[in-house]
């Protein structure tokens, strides 16, 4: 599976940005930024106070569902395993190096 891509059972609509995003465990924030290209999409994650206004780079592979209704979304991770991930880099997104390191650590706790 392409940690960058929605698994094939997840229906989205092209704009995420402004949706609330649910972990297994409760709330970590609102999307900031969204990209659905092909092997390269994600979704950037504001997560406010919860730790102190940091934002996390998040591959559509680890997103479970989108609710339209309530626009949110639910990924497949818990808040600490977001919360420990790596810094998002607003500079180094693009980057190839960081991507797979952002992309090696959501793989390896993906459920």
């Amino acid at each position: 599976m392409d940690i960058y891509a929605f698994r094939s059972d997840v229906v989205a609509p092209a704009d995420l940005t402004g949706y609330d995003v649910e972990a297994l465990d409760g709330s970590i924030g609102k999307i900031d930024d969204a990209t659905n290209k092909a092997q390269s999409g994600y979704v950037v994650v504001d997560t406010g106070f919860w730790i102190f206004g940091k934002k996390r780079m998040i591959p559509l592979g680890v997103v479970r569902s989108v609710d339209t209704d309530s626009e949110t979304v639910h990924v497949g991770m818990t808040k600490d395993r977001i919360k420990s991930a790596p810094d998002f880099d607003e500079v180094q997104r693009r980057n190839e190096d960081y991507r797979k390191r952002v992309g090696d650590y959501y793989s390896r706790y993906d459920s």
